[in-house]
């Protein structure tokens, strides 16, 4: 399929699917209620095949904290990549299932309503989209996703919210590779990675501009950062990469220096505020969280809980607080979050349940107060289980977590 970039969390994330699973997945859902203090989730979980329950009343007051873990309930061996919401009503999602089929893994897209997550086709899908990495949203009728398809080119896809379709972009080529998206009304901007070189896409109303950076590279995640600018972050050469993209081109800009670090998802709040998560390897083979911060002049390294871990995704509620989701190798089955701001970044966690089982959560989204993390769960026996935890302040109701059913019309496959 081409030139795939496999540094960074990517290793991770191909060395968990690196043996066959069985076949069937039982789906995970856990719910727990708990208070946070000092930025530590404290609560209960059990696993059943089932809605969640209702949580109990605890600890109301400003600092409660309600966890729900539930599913997404894709097929056998799911995984969620992306998550981006407009309201708490409003909520897009993308990934793949059967994630050890190379050939046949198929991507998906999910629509939270509220209440329950209904999956979208897409209707133009002659090649089929292998693992839909990245969503955007521009407008409640204009939502993007890329990834990869099963023809060895990017995938790229439009829709309205009740339609998908795959956009032809003859400006790509075998072997061309995208990993994140960021939209705006009138500008999309998608990139990734070209030949080992940073990959920068954009489209607006007079087309496509593709060009690729001269320097080494791969780019995973990209956000707007006003005035037609925006943010994209990944790998260097053997160090974190950030490059301001205006226009259809893309520039390095000076950054603390980190070696063995790397970048995996930005997130702006306008052109003086932005927060980019990743890690840095370490001699030993473990991975230290990583996040640096963007305030209008500078990029600079935010101070972290001294333990290592492992940063996927970023979001911020627009007055200056921020998630970072993530992996937590010293606790594999609790649900793993910093959340940040002035004061400082704090762990939020939620208990482990029993068994052997690994939680990464690979993206988040903040909308109204609720903050939704999306993923997978790795069983004891190497089974994928996508993964959906919100997070609401003094929540009293569980939402449900079944699927409404999958669209019949033109948009089903």
């Amino acid at each position: 399929m081409g030139y795939v970039p496999r540094t960074g969390w990517q290793d991770t994330y191909d060395l968990d699917m690196s043996r066959r699973l069985p076949p069937g997945v039982t789906p995970l859902c856990v719910l727990v209620t708990g208070v946070l203090a000092g930025g530590l989730l404290h609560g209960g979980s059990a696993h059943a095949h089932a809605d969640p329950s209702r949580p109990s009343a605890a600890e109301r007051g400003p600092a409660t904290l309600v966890q729900e873990s539930a599913t997404a309930r894709l097929r056998a061996d799911g995984s969620l990549s992306d998550v981006a919401g407009l309201s708490k009503s409003n909520v897009w999602a993308v990934g793949q299932e059967d994630v050890w089929e190379a050939w046949q893994n198929r991507g998906v897209i999910t629509h939270w309503n509220g209440s329950a997550w209904t999956e979208l086709g897409i209707r133009n899908d002659a090649s089929g989209a292998g693992h839909l990495r990245s969503v955007a949203i521009a407008s409640p009728r204009e939502i993007w996703a890329v990834g990869d398809a099963h023809d060895g080119l990017p995938y790229v896809v439009r829709g309205d919210g009740s339609v998908f379709d795959r956009i032809s972009v003859p400006e790509f080529g075998s072997g061309d590779w995208l990993g994140g998206v960021a939209a705006a009304p009138g500008r999309t901007v998608a990139v990734g990675a070209r030949r080992g070189k940073p990959l920068i896409a954009t489209v607006t109303a007079k087309g496509w501009t593709v060009t690729a950076g001269k320097t080494a590279g791969t780019l995973y995640g990209v956000t707007p950062a006003g005035k037609g600018d925006s943010w994209a972050v990944g790998d260097g050469d053997g160090e974190p990469l950030i490059m301001k993209v205006s226009g259809g081109t893309a520039k390095p800009v000076k950054i603390p220096d980190i070696p063995g670090g790397f970048l995996r998802d930005v997130t702006a709040e306008g052109a003086k505020k932005a927060v980019a998560v990743g890690g840095v390897y370490h001699d030993d083979g473990g991975i230290a969280p990583l996040v640096l911060s963007w305030n209008g002049r500078r990029w600079s390294r935010a101070r972290l809980p001294d333990r290592p871990a492992e940063l996927y995704g970023v979001t911020g509620d627009g007055k200056g607080h921020f998630w970072a989701s993530g992996h937590d190798p010293g606790t594999p089955g609790q649900a793993f979050l910093l959340r940040g701001g002035a004061a400082g970044w704090k762990a939020v966690r939620g208990k482990a349940a029993g068994g052997s089982r690994t939680v990464r959560l690979l993206a988040v989204t903040h909308v109204g107060d609720l903050t939704m993390a999306v993923g997978h769960v790795v069983d004891a026996r190497d089974r994928y289980t996508d993964v959906v935890e919100r997070f609401q302040p003094g929540a009293t109701r569980a939402a449900a977590t079944g699927r409404t059913g999958r669209d019949t019309g033109p948009a089903a496959r």
